[in-house]
């Protein structure tokens, strides 16, 4: 993580010591790297270039693992497009200065006024996820007098060999269209008004540490596309989706340059624009979340370190058991301890790590949980009445608040007592 450092025994953001922010914005915050962003995403578009320079291709942000809009802006400015699964999320792609057609609309249920919106804005693809869904975005542009330009998502059946909460390509996921019926439903669509049908899309999960499993879904969504072209449809481009997995403690991340040969061996020969739709990749080790420690409390068989920060500021060691490396923000020669690192929400559930083997800390020192720049901020709620934290984006030796922590009267003032109480 080159964008967070220790310098005088002492962590930074860049050029930015994070004590500085706690002290002037308070924790718990999330802090993130423009840097880290930045390299992240050069590093894929690099790969790219050297592996297949003439190749077509659009780097789409899935936006969904930080939606921030400072985040998306940064990553805009460099080049990427948007990859989207709602219709705010639309409006945050337009915000940030995405061009309509670099943006990319999945998700399983989309409603009537966000394909009204995709439609209107004329973005560069919808991504079809279902027959009535096909029906309903035919009707819609039709009434707009207006073509969509559509993908089908299809489910090759191919295990991500991920967890089995994110693993979204399995025949019995509720993503995308079966692969067996898919070449019926591209013939139903081609018959359909208001429609254009130029793509091809999968994506089969999340945190993906080998290249066998794209291998796989690549060959079949490969055989899908000639196939296609076969029957008279003009399949121009295909969406290989994301999931490239990141280090969060042991992990070894995929090669980029192996996977861009990967593409270039198996999917390029199609003479589709390729188009990928990472989130974690990018986001995920650009951000922090920065914690006091309120107590250390000495319990009948174990010893609890109790942060700040709880389950609804970061929910996947809850949601997923997922593990988030802890660094004290100030380096000290000290002994270590094995602590249940918990959150002061009124859960079992709100522990971040059990039994951790960690340098003793104090009442009051800042810890940071790293890696957390994905499916943070983005999954975090009002739980217990706890106001949505603080989101910092950093650059060199500044920083910025890119969303302020709300207080509860202002949560408070979006609840009314019916007229009955009032």
């Amino acid at each position: 993580m080159s964008g967070f450092t220790y310098q005088n025994h002492q962590l930074y953001a860049e050029n930015v010591a994070l004590q500085k922010i706690a002290e002037e914005v308070g924790t718990p915050v999330y802090c993130y790297s423009s840097k880290v962003l930045l390299e992240n995403y050069g590093a894929l578009e690099d790969a790219l270039l050297r592996v297949m320079p003439d190749h077509n291709f659009l780097i789409a942000y899935a936006c969904k693992s930080n939606s921030n809009i400072a985040v998306m802006k940064t990553l805009a400015d460099a080049g990427a497009g948007m990859d989207i699964v709602s219709g705010g999320e639309l409006k945050r792609a337009l915000a940030a200065g995405t061009a309509p057609d670099k943006i990319v609309f999945s998700g399983v249920g989309k409603t009537v006024d966000e394909l009204t919106a995709a439609i209107e804005h004329n973005i560069w693809q919808i991504n079809v996820e279902s027959v009535p869904e096909l029906e309903m975005l035919s009707k819609i542009a039709s009434e707009l007098g207006k073509t969509a330009r559509i993908a089908i998502r299809v489910n090759p059946d191919v295990d991500a060999e991920t967890h089995e909460k994110i693993s979204t390509g399995r025949k019995e996921d509720k993503f995308g269209i079966d692969i067996d019926v898919a070449a019926e439903i591209y013939d139903r669509a081609a018959e359909l008004p208001g429609l254009e049908v130029l793509g091809a899309a999968m994506h089969i999960g999340s945190q993906i540490a080998k290249t066998e499993p794209f291998r796989k879904a690549f060959v079949r969504m490969v055989d899908l596309i000639e196939d296609l072209r076969k029957r008279g449809h003009d399949i121009q481009r295909i969406d290989v989706g994301g999931g490239f997995g990141i280090t969060y403690k042991d992990e070894a991340p995929i090669n980029l340059d192996n996977f861009a040969a990967l593409l270039k061996e198996v999917v390029a020969p199609l003479g589709c624009q390729i188009i990928l739709e990472p989130g974690r990749a990018f986001s995920g080790n650009a951000g922090v979340l920065l914690s006091e420690v309120l107590f250390i409390k000495d319990g009948a068989t174990r010893k609890f370190m109790v942060t700040d920060a709880a389950m609804n500021d970061l929910i996947r060691p809850t949601l997923y058991s997922a593990y988030h490396p802890l660094w004290p923000v100030e380096k000290r020669e000290s002994k270590t301890a094995a602590y249940d690192v918990v959150g002061p929400v009124c859960e079992t559930g709100d522990t971040f790590m059990v039994n951790e083997e960690l340098p003793e800390v104090q009442q009051g020192d800042l810890m940071a949980f790293m890696v957390s720049g994905a499916y943070g901020a983005a999954m975090s709620s009002y739980y217990n009445t706890r106001p949505l934290i603080p989101e910092v984006l950093v650059k060199d030796d500044e920083y910025a608040v890119i969303r302020k922590r709300p207080t509860v009267e202002e949560i408070l003032e979006r609840e009314d007592l019916p007229h009955w109480m009032a």
